[in-house]
């Protein structure tokens, strides 16, 4: 009864708007209680988490991404990318979609790639006649493209939690991530295939203007991928060489961010996030101790194997739960509170973890725009002054290709595992 009655209490307190971290603390402190257990092995946890290299590259990319968000790095890879595609009938969707995909993955956030992308592209597609809720699917659905991609913010994380290696989680989720791009781009060709719309012709020297104004910018993927997988740099290194590259470009460079006044408020934002995070790691790694030592993913995965007797069908029950997931969390919660649960059981069905970790992303970014309340609706809605209604109608075919990428990428283990094993065996 005493159980049911906390229960209660932290589920009202949840809904309410308690934030998370003190949910799950609080949670892990009351089961560790009851067991019996002494409550220090919460502080064990985040001692242990504290003595990971890794977790460095959290604020540091964190750091890098709000940087490039508060400077007119979008404006810049946005006339890149037009100078480049625009001549393509439906050129300018593709443009939106690459765009969205790159900022993501240097951002780290897909919420602010529509704030920051959205503005900007929206009047642009607006005006070149594109279908109002084509658009608005399209910059949507598009915020979370880059998940997938280095430097990509959640994959450092799931890679912290699950303890799979970092390296190939970025190489996995290339494919992948190029392979939504690609069906998405497809589909959106078609889709405006036969309107007059306007192109821009291909123009070398303002293709060359366009290049030369985002020079600096534009190597930062490559330097990055180069970097870790020459085995120049490791991951927590590449985060130190990002966040400096961008600092000098952004500030000492192009001068977008004033030093005393912009630089000041840009690392106050950007290391709230990062506080925010680490509370949520230290308790959520507190809760996920109780539950392995509790043996609850081996009691899930028991009452699992009385309805679940294959890999293909854990697979389907494993991709609606955590679109379902991705519409309630976080990306960052949801990692932090569901992989120690779902690892076990996935290795029970002998589904790899690197291809493990690319479903899941795959399906949070997924699940951001999943109605009723995935959270790039309402970020959209409130961006682009819109109904929430008419986001998920605009949304709707938009989420049917990417939930078609992500049928094959659950699949076909290779599409997120060869690249790893070819590099594996050509270090």
């Amino acid at each position: 009864m005493t159980t049911l009655i906390i229960a209660l209490i932290l589920a009202l307190l949840a809904l309410y708007g308690t934030p998370l971290f003190a949910i799950i603390s609080a949670i892990a402190l009351l089961a560790f209680y009851f067991a019996g257990i002494d409550t220090s092995v919460v502080i064990v946890e985040l001692y242990r988490l504290a003595s990971q290299p890794v977790l460095l590259a959290i604020p540091l990319f964190t750091f890098a991404g709000y940087l490039l968000a508060e400077s007119k790095a979008p404006s810049r890879l946005v006339n890149f990318s037009r100078a480049l595609f625009g001549w393509i009938p439906g050129g300018l969707s593709i443009v939106a979609l690459l765009t969205c995909a790159i900022f993501t993955a240097l951002t780290g956030a897909s919420g602010v790639t529509i704030i920051a992308l959205g503005g900007l592209l929206y009047p642009i597609l607006m005006q070149e006649k594109y279908p109002e809720n084509f658009n608005l699917g399209l910059l949507t659905s598009s915020g979370n493209l880059g998940m997938l991609f280095p430097p990509s913010l959640p994959i450092i994380v799931y890679g912290l939690i699950s303890e799979v290696s970092v390296d190939k989680l970025f190489i996995a989720g290339f494919v992948p991530g190029l392979l939504m791009i690609v069906l998405l781009s497809i589909y959106s060709v078609y889709k405006v295939k036969g309107m007059t719309l306007s192109t821009t012709p291909f123009d070398l020297r303002k293709a060359l203007v366009a290049t030369k104004e985002a020079a600096w910018e534009l190597p930062l993927p490559l330097i990055i991928i180069v970097g870790i997988y020459g085995g120049f740099f490791t991951p927590t290194e590449a985060a130190a060489v990002t966040a400096f590259y961008v600092l000098i470009v952004e500030v000492f460079i192009y001068r977008d961010i004033k030093i005393k006044t912009g630089l000041p408020r840009v690392m106050r934002e950007s290391m709230v996030l990062v506080g925010g995070i680490l509370v949520i790691l230290a308790a959520a790694l507190g809760m996920a101790n109780y539950m392995i030592d509790a043996e609850i993913p081996m009691a899930i995965l028991d009452f699992m194997k009385n309805f679940i007797s294959s890999k293909i069908l854990f697979l389907i029950t494993l991709n609606i739960f955590l679109l379902v997931v991705g519409c309630l969390l976080d990306v960052f919660s949801a990692i932090l509170v569901v992989v120690p649960l779902i690892i076990p059981i996935a290795q029970n069905f002998g589904v790899d973890p690197v291809h493990l970790g690319i479903i899941f992303l795959a399906n949070l970014g997924i699940g951001y725009t999943t109605p009723p309340v995935g959270m790039n609706l309402f970020i959209a809605s409130f961006r682009f002054e819109k109904p929430v209604i008419q986001l998920y109608v605009a949304s709707l075919p938009f989420l049917a290709i990417m939930l078609i990428a992500l049928v094959l990428i659950t699949y076909i283990p290779d599409l997120s595992l060869w690249l790893v094993d070819l590099l594996s065996h050509n270090p």
